[in-house]
């Protein structure tokens, strides 16, 4: 195998995730009150796709440990549905992604999410496996179930190294 290819992580914010799917935060985000006044919905902050016969939408928690040394050298995309990842904790990860399509391994980017900011990857939309910072993290995934084959990889080579 190859050296790793280095690649910078980039602030995660709605416009540079926009291309991959939607971040999942309040911060910037519009609200409005419900419950007589007494809670704050930040409304619609990802749209969950789940294509194919017979699909729904599942919510699921994963526990993710972090990779050491952090080297990438796999990536997957779910053709038919999207799927969310929003941290339980006050953790810090890497979002590792590429465009939908043919995977093109030189439109990876990488981006470093903060504490209470998630992630709803597009159908389609290329991504590195759950990568918390420094220790195990739990984070509550939304994505598809349903018939039909929904998980594609692909190996690197090079792996990419986020920085």
């Amino acid at each position: 195998m190859s050296a790793p290819r280095i690649i910078e992580a980039e602030p995660l914010t709605r416009e540079t995730f926009a291309p991959f799917g939607d971040v999942i935060s309040t911060k910037g985000a519009a609200s409005f009150p419900i419950n007589a006044g007494r809670t704050e919905r930040f409304h619609a902050l990802a749209a969950v796709e789940a294509l194919g016969e017979d699909a729904d939408a599942i919510i699921s928690i994963f526990r993710g440990q972090p990779l050491e040394p952090l080297v990438v050298d796999l990536m997957e995309r779910h053709p038919q549905g999207s799927q969310a990842f929003m941290p339980l904790g006050e953790q810090s990860y890497w979002v590792v992604v590429a465009p939908p399509g043919d995977f093109d391994a030189d439109s990876i980017r990488v981006f470093r999410a903060e504490p209470g900011q998630g992630v709803n990857y597009r159908a389609g939309t290329w991504h590195a496996p759950l990568l918390p910072v420094g220790r195990d993290a739990d984070f509550l995934v939304v994505d598809r179930r349903g018939a039909g084959d929904n998980c594609d990889t692909v190996d690197l080579d090079p792996p990419v190294q986020p920085q």
